[in-house]
């Protein structure tokens, strides 16, 4: 294809599948034009349809292809891009593995700590459940950060999986979950990143609340910091 790609995702704030094929083109220096989505805009949400049936984010476009979800628009770009995955054959097969997992697992850290950039949250509990999921966490990125040599999970380059796993990395900050030394500076890493520090920028400046989100949000705890520019539209999810 010669046309640029178009990346169709969600507000910054709230939404952590759109960042992962985002910050993994922007690490990658992968040229796209972006195509944010506000949640609760049922009328641009019901003209999306044309674009991806799905009617979800994030979807990519190159030229009269149309891949939709994270991983596959991940898996599409690998088979045009140099640096997707990493190159030795052990590496990639733990970094393909690691990024299905965070796909389809971590249920109750995605459930109690959605991702909202922007705040910081005292979680109202922190059930065994979670840290579960917290322990798995440090079991895996050490797995992969001890084997390869880091600094990144699969070696010394940025690759699909930790753009899997940045979401992971905004989710620590907001509700000051507790990890290992070795996984802490792990994410501390990810969020020092030139694409990631653009994201959260850009997620502080949007003025947008959805609902849905917020509500979920205050259900799993407090607010104790809002670095978010002042609230000048709220509306429901479409």
């Amino acid at each position: 294809m010669t046309e640029m790609y178009q990346l169709y995702i969600a507000n910054k704030n709230y939404s952590s599948w759109s960042l992962r094929p985002w910050v993994l083109m922007m690490e990658l220096r992968i040229a796209f034009q972006e195509h944010l989505l506000q949640f609760g805009d049922a009328a641009r949400w019901a003209s999306y349809r044309s674009v991806s049936p799905a009617g979800k984010v994030p979807c990519l476009v190159d030229g009269d292809i149309t891949v939709w979800d994270s991983f596959s628009i991940v898996e599409y770009l690998a088979e045009q891009e140099a640096g997707v995955w990493p190159a030795g054959t052990g590496a990639r097969a733990l970094a393909r593995s690691a990024a299905a997992e965070m796909h389809s697992g971590f249920s109750e850290l995605r459930n109690r700590c959605s991702m909202t950039c922007g705040v910081r949250v005292r979680l109202n509990q922190q059930p065994p459940s979670l840290d579960d999921d917290l322990m798995r966490l440090g079991e895996l990125w050490q797995q992969g950060l001890n084997r390869f040599g880091g600094p990144f999970l699969a070696g010394p380059a940025f690759t699909a999986v930790d753009a899997f796993f940045a979401p992971v990395a905004f989710r620590v900050q907001t509700y000051g979950l507790a990890l290992d030394a070795i996984s802490s500076a792990y994410v501390a890493r990810l969020l020092a990143l030139p694409s990631m520090r653009q994201w959260y920028a850009q997620a502080l400046a949007e003025s947008f609340r959805d609902m849905p989100h917020e509500e979920e949000m205050h259900r799993c705890g407090s607010v104790t910091e809002d670095y978010r520019a002042a609230p000048s539209l709220t509306t429901s999810r479409a």
